[in-house]
């Protein structure tokens, strides 16, 4: 886990936001959805600029992590997952389709 964003991740959803990082994204129906324009992205069209997990304080099995995107169209945003026994296995799937070349890792 990043120790600059270990509080919470709204600490590092407000960081990004600030650098540019402004849109938010849901899961539906095989693509990742942007909130604001409602414009639907499949896996190829995303690129995963940083991730960033997260164990829950009070319960190690609230798990969660914070990926941070940009779209083929420019357009940067959040996506907050839960992984572990409470994950959405569509959700995950979705995220392992996600092509290695469009992982930044650092």
């Amino acid at each position: 886990m990043d120790s600059e964003y270990a509080k919470h991740e709204m600490d590092a959803m407000n960081a990004y936001e600030k650098k540019g990082y402004t849109r938010r994204f849901r899961y539906e129906a095989g693509t990742l959805v942007d909130l604001e324009t409602h414009k639907g992205y499949t896996p190829q069209e995303i690129t995963i600029v940083k991730e960033i997990r997260y164990e829950g304080m009070s319960d190690p099995e609230d798990l969660s992590i914070l990926y941070i995107i940009e779209t083929n169209d420019a357009i940067k945003g959040t996506f907050l997952m839960a992984y572990g026994p409470s994950a959405d296995t569509e959700t995950g799937a979705f995220f392992t389709a996600i092509p290695d070349k469009n992982y930044h890792r650092e």
